[in-house]
């Protein structure tokens, strides 16, 4: 969710004082990217993860500033809830053995972060959504005590002028209204990201839309909310209406949403995601930063309160010259590191693959195909039916196994991956398919032979995500 602001109540000047630095900003970043004054350097490629701290009841404990504060690792932070806390990665440069050292490097940060939970009598999940998690647990009691969480509730609450309608067609239903922005903290994801050279980052970000169908099926984890089987990634819909506010005056309600898969694809320049920002979404969060254009506070923090899946980022080289990286938001948490790790192999070379690709005039699918493809995947995972290139539709794992897999190994070797990695972490997404076992898949077949058993569907996943064996492997 971003840096921690100052202020949690604001003026109508504020707004306007905002609203005219983040249009010099934008001017500016376009500037740059016409005068090619952006990064060009190498791909770089790092992650966040969002994760859970439970109770021995498998309950939700929102603990994260105690823990946080005894815990004082560079590379953990606060989410929206209390109980829940963000786990991040130095970023690496996309190529050789990188797999194998996000692996090393993701194991020790989280046996750290899970051991000095169980030192609190706590546990750390990583999973899509908690099926342990009630209503009652998403109160404004249970929201971090930073500024940003409290001025953006109240802003978001304030531009919609209703309540928040959750409304889940899936294999049951689900319909509920709730008062604050705190369903949003129901969602736990594992954000992809790669900082890419200024000339292919339009191509890079086109590319993450199309492999979203994909990524989201291949790492659904989030079957259940609130005692309901709905998604086979419930995250998908659930965080879109937790915070469902559109664009200015009669756009609000139309069909831009400050959570969506985007409007568009980046016809000629990255830039046309910040105007659309800029010109479409009113500001939430009106801080005022008495730093130069040149910082792009403002852009910044305007950036982090839209949500895309793929979601265009501005950032700086050890140099101080400013970068593009796309962030890719469809994975779900958990429910293993090699499972993560192995999902970041498969997304990083399947999407450096469609962008040379579409960078050469291919991998043509209209924008609307691949919205519907990743809904179509989101809703059904594996089992879904997509259509690809030339206008066929196939079967989802099909497409992964035959296609995609394939695609993505040629990706990984134009980035100069070794063998090793490239091997057997595509092996673990080679070993789902043939397993026809995801996250929600497990969880599914838990809930069938234990009907209503959540909390025991909770310890076994924990002690099955401890064992590090990746999900394609587990038994009930």
């Amino acid at each position: 969710m971003g840096q921690e602001i100052h202020a949690a109540i604001y003026q109508d000047a504020d707004f306007q004082r905002f609203r005219e630095r983040l249009s010099a900003e934008t001017e500016l970043l376009g500037r740059l990217i016409k005068n090619r004054a952006c990064s060009e350097a190498e791909p770089v490629a790092g992650f966040e993860i969002e994760a859970w701290l439970l109770d021995d009841n498998m309950r939700p404990a929102p603990m994260n500033q105690a823990y946080l504060h005894s815990f004082a690792h560079p590379m953990a932070g606060p989410e929206l809830a209390k109980f829940n806390i963000e786990l991040n990665t130095l970023p690496l440069a996309l190529t050789g053995d990188i797999f194998s050292r996000m692996h090393q490097d993701l194991q020790n940060t989280w046996q750290q972060a899970e051991q000095h939970a169980r030192q609190l009598d706590l546990h750390l999940l990583a999973i899509g959504t908690l099926p342990t998690l009630q209503q009652s647990d998403l109160h404004l009691g249970n929201m971090s005590d930073m500024n940003r969480y409290r001025a953006l509730n109240q802003q978001i609450l304030r531009c919609r002028g209703r309540p928040i309608v959750l409304d889940i067609c899936g294999h049951e239903h689900l319909k509920i209204e709730h008062h604050d922005v705190m369903l949003e903290a129901a969602t736990t994801s594992f954000q992809l990201h790669i900082q890419c050279p200024l000339n292919i980052a339009h191509h890079v970000y086109n590319a993450a839309i199309i492999a979203s169908a994909a990524m989201v099926a291949v790492s659904a984890n989030a079957p259940f909310l609130f005692g309901k089987d709905i998604w086979a990634e419930t995250r998908i819909p659930l965080f879109e209406q937790a915070i469902a506010t559109g664009g200015y005056a009669g756009a609000a309600d139309g069909p831009l949403h400050r959570v969506s898969f985007g409007s568009d694809f980046a016809r000629h320049s990255i830039l046309e995601c910040f105007v659309e920002n800029q010109q479409h979404f009113p500001v939430l969060l009106p801080e005022y930063f008495d730093d130069a254009p040149e910082a792009f506070q403002h852009l910044r923090l305007h950036n982090g309160t839209i949500w895309r899946w793929n979601r265009p980022l501005v950032g700086f080289d050890a140099d101080g010259t400013p970068h593009i990286r796309i962030e890719h938001r469809t994975p779900a948490a958990g429910p293993t590191v090699l499972d993560m790790i192995a999902n970041a192999a498969f997304y990083y070379g399947l999407v450096k693959n469609l962008a040379d690709e579409r960078q050469a005039g291919g991998a043509e699918l209209c924008f609307a195909q691949a919205k519907d493809n990743f809904y179509q995947a989101a809703r059904h995972g594996l089992d879904s039916h997509v259509v690809w290139f030339g206008e066929h539709k196939l079967r989802l794992a099909v497409l992964i196994e035959q296609e995609l897999l394939p695609r993505a190994v040629q990706g990984l070797q134009a980035l100069g991956i070794c063998t090793a990695d490239c091997e057997n972490y595509l092996d673990v997404i080679r070993q789902r398919l043939a397993n026809q076992q995801t996250g929600s898949h497990w969880q599914r077949r838990f809930i069938k032979e234990n009907p209503c058993e959540f909390a025991e569907l909770t310890r076994v996943y924990l002690q099955r995500q401890r064992s590090g064996e990746t999900v394609s492997v587990w038994g009930i």
